[in-house]
């Protein structure tokens, strides 16, 4: 007989002796422990997708627009005029790199008709940014007006716009500004005309970002303004790797990766996610804990028939397989349908949210209107969960993956532990106590 043969026999053997053991238990209170130990795997699974799930779609809406709109996922600075096609010419042979864009960028002062003042960013862009950068028009989302960038015309972000108490056709002027030294830092002639008003996820570019064209920045920024240029990747881990090629034809340039970039920012998101990772996976260990005191409980139980396996000559590492195969079964079935009902949370998250709303505030309207009805004009519902209802739950496929792996690891780890003792057992022993 094969090896395989053999394996294959060995496991049909423990599949049934493991089979047989839950049919026995399926009215004792083993039973209710598995049933119990099955759901807490099932809403841990669940409840770490959805978590994460609504987490990355929270976290994603400010690193796209962070990286679509500001950073970029690589920044080149310090590149000589000649030497700017050679940029274009390398970016167009790379397959990972999908567009390379100029800008100016400087720091102004700026101020209304009204009299309002606001510091802000000012960005000198090509006027066909809108509609040639898919990420750029994607990210940054026109409410008022739209992106055209005309002589002495201005794109204001929502939040600054609002400071500034402006909207389309109205006139601003960059009172400050900073450049080098043949630019004037206080003037009152840098009028420009506001032609749009745009916003995106992240409130400090709609807080403090306008935009304004190429040949404006040129004019305006002074003859020492240095271009730098933006280059975005299909993907963003690939930044690194896109580095050291360029670094190999233009070696005189400064590259700046996006995980430089706001680095405080983007490493703060991190600990958030990992430290709410941590948190909820603590299910999975209470959970364990539970089904390893359960399944101690079910050795005793079962000694008898560990007694009768051991006389008709039965391995113990195989007796313990009977043991550690149900805690597989009961991980990979809880692990399987919290995936199912994770998946379907976060893909429906905005339903779930408003009908949620909903619920809480039939829940507080009746319990308002039986006890204090005259309190019932201040009942109204949650706006938190709109603002929830509005963030697209992003699914990650590896960590599905690996929740639902550490779904099934934690009571196969705790049925193997609790097993042990199964090779401690002996018929002498079982006898003795019958």
């Amino acid at each position: 007989m094969s090896k395989l043969r053999q394996f294959i026999n060995k496991t049909n053997w423990i599949f049934e002796i493991s089979r047989r053991f839950s049919r026995v238990d399926r009215n004792g209170r083993s039973q209710a422990t598995s049933k119990l130990a099955t759901l807490g795997i099932c809403f841990g699974v669940m409840t770490l997708i959805v978590v994460m799930s609504i987490m990355n779609g929270f976290q994603m809406s400010f690193i796209d627009s962070i990286m679509e709109i500001s950073s970029y996922h690589i920044r080149v600075s310090k590149l000589d005029d000649e030497h700017f096609m050679d940029l274009y010419e390398t970016c167009d042979k790379n397959k990972e790199i999908l567009s390379v864009t100029g800008f100016y960028e400087a720091q102004t002062l700026m101020a209304a008709e009204n009299e309002k003042e606001q510091a802000a960013l000012i960005r000198a862009v090509d006027p066909s940014i809108y509609w040639t950068d898919k990420g750029f028009s994607k990210e940054l989302k026109m409410i008022n007006g739209s992106f055209v960038l005309d002589d002495n015309s201005i794109v204001l972000g929502s939040t600054l716009a609002r400071k500034l108490s402006v909207r389309p056709g109205d006139k601003v002027n960059l009172f400050v500004l900073s450049g080098s030294d043949d630019v004037e830092l206080f003037s009152s002639d840098r009028i420009f005309t506001v032609t749009g008003i745009f916003t995106c996820g992240y409130s400090e570019i709609n807080s403090s970002y306008c935009f304004i064209s190429l040949a404006d920045g040129m004019k305006y920024f002074g003859n020492d303004a240095k271009i730098v240029y933006g280059i975005k990747l299909k993907e963003s881990n690939a930044d690194l790797h896109a580095i050291n090629i360029l670094k190999k034809s233009l070696p005189q340039a400064k590259y700046q990766s996006w995980r430089e970039y706001n680095k405080t920012f983007f490493g703060a998101l991190r600990i958030e996610k990992n430290m709410l990772l941590i948190l909820v996976a603590i299910i999975f260990l209470v959970v364990g804990v539970n089904i390893y005191n359960g399944m101690r409980r079910l050795v005793f139980e079962r000694r008898n028939e560990i007694a009768i396996l051991s006389a008709i000559g039965a391995r113990s590492s195989n007796i313990q397989s009977v043991f550690v195969m149900r805690g597989f079964f009961t991980g990979l079935i809880g692990s399987f349908s919290g995936v199912i009902l994770g998946l379907l949370i976060s893909v429906n998250s905005s339903f779930v949210f408003i009908t949620a709303s909903k619920i809480m505030y039939s829940i507080q309207y009746i319990i308002t209107a039986f006890f204090n009805p005259e309190n019932l004009m201040f009942v109204h519902e949650n706006s938190l969960y709109a603002v929830y209802a509005g963030i697209d739950a992003k699914i990650i496929l590896s960590e599905v993956v690996m929740i639902a792996l550490f779904g099934i690891a934690a009571p196969l780890f705790a049925s193997w532990a609790a097993s042990k003792n199964v090779l401690k057992l002996t018929v002498a022993e079982v006898l003795h106590d019958e």
